[in-house]
């Protein structure tokens, strides 16, 4: 006879004795994969949520950061349109001004255009319109101006530089809202 197949003063074999005297050996085993398993699924469960709770917090933050950076290009972009239409009635009140000097009208009349243009030109100032310095003198820039013409410079240091400046340019913040239209003089 095989192992196996041994009997013993009971009637039992081999393997069901074994059972008889450890029976906690496989049920214990079961029990501790028992145990680690929903500690394991618990921790694997944790570490899950922390991390889809991380990335819902990643996504708000560029949710609210793209959101307002969207609101203050449309605040920009709202402030630009109405400051293009005004460009007009600054260039206007600069010609205005030039005329009333010229003519020597009357002092009062000149003073209240004055007074006018200031709190245009400062209201304006405060919702983010910047004059550009005068061009005259200085060398063309391609980045802030416009050539509406050439002519030939009055003399050779002129050559390549601004003659005249027939409208002003503007800024809005550091962007160029309109480019100042100048005359440049060319080599003889």
């Amino acid at each position: 006879m095989s192992e196996k197949d041994q009997v013993n003063e009971e009637g039992l074999h081999e393997e069901e004795v074994q059972q008889e005297l450890d029976p906690n050996q496989e049920e214990g085993t079961e029990n501790q994969h028992a145990e680690i398993d929903p500690v394991a699924k618990l921790e694997d469960e944790v570490k899950d949520l922390k991390d889809q709770n991380l990335r819902l917090y990643a996504e708000f933050e560029n949710f609210r950061r793209r959101t307002a950076k969207e609101r203050l290009e449309l605040m920009e972009s709202a402030n630009k349109d109405t400051l293009a239409v005004m460009l007009p009635v600054l260039d206007d009140f600069d010609r205005a001004l030039k005329n009333i000097e010229e003519t020597e009208a009357n002092a009062p009349v000149l003073e209240g255009m004055k007074l006018i243009a200031h709190k245009l030109k400062e209201t304006l100032k405060g919702k983010g319109l910047k004059e550009m310095k005068s061009t005259v003198g200085q060398a063309f820039d391609v980045e802030t101006m416009e050539a509406i013409t050439q002519i030939p410079a009055p003399n050779p240091e002129m050559a390549g530089k601004v003659i005249d400046e027939v409208e002003k340019g503007y800024l809005i913040g550091e962007k160029v809202m309109r480019y100042a239209k100048v005359v440049v003089g060319k080599e003889a």
